[in-house]
């Protein structure tokens, strides 16, 4: 109820104290939505704060405001040095004014998300803080009046939904006159309701209460009340402290349940995707099939042939029908099959511990956004934020990254994102001890597989970096691609080469698959 009108009524009486024949020595914005002013007597300075955010607006009145030197903007300059005559409020209206001698008049207008400061002058609209709301240029000020007939005649006759005629009530009153069983009483009774609140409305408390956890200002004792005032100014800077401070909590907290959030849908795509890929692998024991039946049939395979047809021992001798690659012998491309086999079951164990390590930060993750639903302390909510990494949620993490991450047994390997950042992956994040890897002689991602102290690369991590390298490389199409390998100490860049180029001094070549 702070921008209610009767809120409003009682705080122009009491701005009148001290404003009236008061001089405007500064009117000015540093931050958007927020407008100051600086009213000087010749004993003493006040200060007007209109916040007129679309999300919360309020008129507050700090003791003292320091201007910044950067990023300060004057405004309304038909006010500067103007003195104050009269502050008053519209007739049942959210909006307050400020009169002045010379004829202008400041309006405040407390509409919520469409709060604006007005500049009139002969009931014209001169000049708005919010210019966006065109609507307000064609506000007539004389025309803000409104009557309400609170006579017990007009009450009786009326028929229609009580607080469509008490408008300026405001929906805490009526939730306040629910407690009462409002609806349920008679029209005699639901008068005497009516001339209480009323009277609540006229009298000069101001309760700072607490409503499903929100501070709240109001003119009726309703909620948890947690301090009373006798003073409207008081009581609004009181109120203001409170919002700002639990506005402040819900923000952080919704970025920390934010962050959780993505990162358990994030967690559980991860595991269908990878639960799905496991079924498949599982199922899809070719590789070793493969291998056996080639080693079991070797002096019936001839040379450099594409493709053979044999018997499958272990499908009753039905036929199989076996690619091969011409450059290999036929007992060469069994060991091709064996280390492709081989390296799908270790896909597989890593791929069953990966998930069940995914499944498990899913549960902490749960865990922590119950435990950060209950927490209602700024100071509390940043440190849990602090301490469990959710002052960033997961794509602001990763976005300024130049590499895409990947993970196999247990080694990170980092994947560059485009030519320029490949130079940033390899020079800035890569170190001497690192694996480097590229497709040879075409163009391609930078690969590096990241050393871990004391712990060789394992002859399948590196066959997966060079995957990932070829895979990411004008080469992806084909069937083999040559990769080289070598310790990221060799790699180096001339003066004046193009992004991503490099010169390599030591390199090992493989050959593997593409695959992502």
């Amino acid at each position: 109820m702070h921008n209610n009108y009767y809120f409003l009524r009682r705080l122009s009486q009491e701005l009148n104290k001290y404003l009236v024949s008061s001089v405007v020595s500064a009117c000015f914005t540093q931050h958007k939505d927020e407008l100051i002013i600086r009213f000087e007597t010749k004993t003493q300075a006040y200060h007007l704060r209109a916040t007129l955010d679309g999300a919360f607006s309020c008129l507050t009145f700090p003791s003292d405001f320091s201007r910044a030197r950067k990023n300060s903007l004057d405004l309304f300059p038909e006010i500067h040095g103007a003195t104050v005559a009269q502050i008053d409020v519209y007739s049942n209206e959210r909006s307050l004014y400020v009169h002045f001698n010379d004829g202008h008049r400041l309006i405040f207008k407390m509409h919520g998300n469409r709060s604006n400061a007005l500049l009139v002058r002969d009931g014209q609209v001169l000049d708005l803080f919010k210019k966006n709301l065109e609507a307000d240029w064609n506000i007539i000020p004389d025309e803000l009046h409104r009557d309400i007939d609170f006579s017990k005649e007009k009450y009786f006759e009326y028929e229609g939904d009580p607080s469509r005629l008490y408008f300026t009530f405001g929906k805490h009153v009526w939730a306040f006159l629910d407690t009462k069983e409002f609806s349920k009483k008679n029209k005699t009774e639901q008068w005497k309701l009516i001339e209480q609140v009323t009277q609540h409305l006229n009298e000069h408390v101001y309760y700072l209460t607490s409503i499903d956890n929100h501070p709240h200002l109001l003119l009726i004792p309703f909620g948890e009340i947690k301090s009373t005032f006798g003073d409207p100014i008081k009581a609004v800077n009181e109120f203001y402290h409170a919002f700002t401070h639990d506005y402040a909590v819900q923000q952080e907290k919704q970025k920390a349940m934010s962050s959780l959030r993505s990162k358990i849908s994030s967690g559980i795509a991860y595991v269908e995707k990878n639960e799905k890929k496991l079924t498949e692998l599982l199922f899809n024991s070719d590789y070793k099939v493969w291998a056996d039946v080639l080693m079991a049939n070797l002096h019936q395979i001839p040379a450099k042939v594409r493709e053979v047809t044999l018997e499958n021992f272990y499908d009753h001798n039905n036929p199989v029908t076996i690619k091969l690659k011409t450059e290999l012998n036929a007992q060469k491309n069994a060991e091709v099959f064996y280390r492709k086999s081989k390296n799908q079951r270790i896909e597989i164990e890593t791929l069953e511990a990966a998930i069940a390590a995914k499944k498990e930060q899913i549960k902490k993750h749960q865990a922590l956004l119950t435990e950060v639903e209950q927490i209602q302390q700024l100071k509390q909510l940043r440190q849990f934020a602090e301490a469990h990494a959710l002052t960033q949620t997961t794509s602001e993490q990763t976005i300024n990254v130049p590499y895409h991450e990947f993970e196999w047994m247990g080694f990170r390997i980092l994947v560059g994102r485009s030519a320029a950042h490949n130079d940033e992956l390899t020079f800035k994040y890569g170190y001497k001890e690192d694996l480097w890897l590229h497709a040879k002689d075409v163009a391609g991602s930078h690969v590096l597989i990241k050393y871990k102290a004391g712990k060789p690369f394992p002859k399948e991590v590196i066959e997966r970096g060079a995957q990932l390298a070829a895979y990411n490389s004008k080469r992806k199409t084909e069937t083999l691609c040559p990769v080289i390998v070598t310790p990221k100490k060799y790699v180096r860049k001339r003066k004046g080469d193009e992004p991503g180029r490099v010169v390599v001094d030591r390199e090992e070549v493989i050959l593997v698959e593409p695959r992502l």
